[in-house]
């Protein structure tokens, strides 16, 4: 069973500017505070690439050769965290005992868009819309 958590101060799904739905803070949430936990089960590449697109799609890499995924569409939407990428993010992500922990790197207000760089292990020469005033314009 795939385990995630979510701060009560932030609400995932909600619309993003970003891209389809985003994490969204609904109080502040200080620097260094955790933000979210992302569990689910580790796979490698080979394993990764053998599943549906959308399974593929609750990714999180933890090394060169391991994620975290849902491996049933019954836990996709309890893993998926909707954390979109920023070239100017303003959360960071640890690998901590088989979880991937997401904390703040700078205050968050209330109402903004949770974001993480997701370069240079994901995603790289996906084009970037992120709109942030130094957007690199892709994923490196």
């Amino acid at each position: 069973m795939v385990s995630t958590w979510i701060s009560p101060k932030a609400m995932k799904g909600s619309p993003s500017e970003i891209a389809g739905r985003g994490l969204v803070s609904i109080e502040a949430i200080s620097k260094g505070e955790v933000v979210a936990v992302k569990g689910g089960h580790i796979v490698t590449n080979e394993q990764l690439r053998s599943l549906p697109e959308r399974l593929q799609n609750s990714d999180v890499q933890i090394t060169d050769d391991l994620h975290l995924v849902a491996l049933t569409d019954d836990e996709y939407e309890a893993g998926m965290l909707y954390i979109n990428h920023s070239c100017e993010p303003n959360c960071f992500s640890r690998v901590t005992r088989g979880h991937m922990l997401f904390f703040a790197l700078r205050h968050i207000a209330a109402g903004e868009e949770i974001t993480l760089d997701y370069t240079p292990s994901q995603h790289p020469g996906r084009p970037c819309s992120c709109g942030a005033a130094n957007c690199r314009g892709v994923m490196m």
